[in-house]
């Protein structure tokens, strides 16, 4: 029967508390020197693949050694590739205008302000959102079919994020389709695949944490405020409002899915006009 070492998982946690803000931390520091706040958004998947290291280190002799091996691996994947994307994306840019739009807001002192909302507030989120990673790494389960599963469901989110990021990319770096919408592909289908990508992640992860009853409840509060975080929160809400204004937009998103992918809907065609 498996259990989970909770006594260790504890202690995990509380370790784990003290990783992500000294991720962002650090970063606060280079955004300060920088005066660029967006580079917070690269250590947010830094700051999982710190969680998910420090988790494997503290976890040994824990835990399942396949379990806690695989659940490391694919949060490290997820979280490299995410920063190294957003990296690549953002080089030779300035400030987000979400980052300056917030600012602009603050009431006192702008960095601290900063400092508080953003960086704390994202440590915070890194740590609740990454549960299912400790959890998993404490549990005396084996590998099994239901961890296979996870995995696959992780994997369909990964490719889905990833293709759709290359696709995005690839469109932008065409010159030919300056001002245009992204329709093509996954972007077909979705509005947002690299959201629905990031959801499904999660959802993985978190079915790895799901071996007993007792710790697949406790930690599902993370793929639910993930979900959130990107279809109600900062991810696809406020992209869209960004959009609302782009020539085609109103077209492009009344035609597809703003989340789940499905087949576009057929444009209907406008009436003749009458003389």
């Amino acid at each position: 029967m498996s259990a989970t070492n909770w006594g260790a998982l504890g202690v995990n946690l509380a370790a784990t508390a003290a990783t992500a803000p000294t991720v962002l931390l650090a970063t606060f520091a280079v955004a300060v020197r920088l005066r660029l706040h967006r580079v917070v958004d690269i250590a947010w998947g830094l700051a999982f693949a710190t969680v998910a290291a420090v988790t494997w280190l503290l976890s040994a002799g824990h835990g399942d050694d396949g379990r806690r091996s695989l659940v490391a691996a694919a949060t490290i994947l997820w979280g490299l590739r995410l920063a190294a994307h957003i990296a690549h994306r953002s080089r030779g840019h300035g400030e987000d205008p979400r980052y300056t739009a917030l600012l602009a807001k603050a009431p006192g002192n702008r960095m601290l302000y900063a400092l508080r909302t953003v960086y704390l507030g994202q440590a915070a989120l890194v740590w609740l959102i990454s549960l299912p990673v400790q959890a998993a790494s404490y549990s005396s389960a084996p590998v099994d079919f239901l961890a296979y599963c996870a995995m696959a469901v992780w994997a369909a989110g990964l490719a889905f994020e990833t293709i759709g990021d290359h696709q995005l990319a690839r469109f932008k770096a065409n010159p030919a389709n300056r001002g245009r919408i992204m329709d093509e592909g996954l972007w077909a289908w979705t509005r947002h695949p690299n959201y629905f990508g990031d959801s499904l992640v999660w959802w993985g992860l978190y079915l790895l944490a799901c071996t007993a009853w007792q710790p697949a409840l406790a930690v599902v509060v993370s793929p639910i405020l993930m979900t959130l975080l990107l279809t109600v929160g900062s991810g696809k809400r406020l992209l869209e409002k960004h959009m609302a204004t782009r020539p085609g937009y109103a077209e492009y998103a009344a035609r597809t899915s703003g989340f789940l992918p499905m087949p576009p809907k057929s444009t209907p065609a406008k009436p003749a006009a009458t003389k």
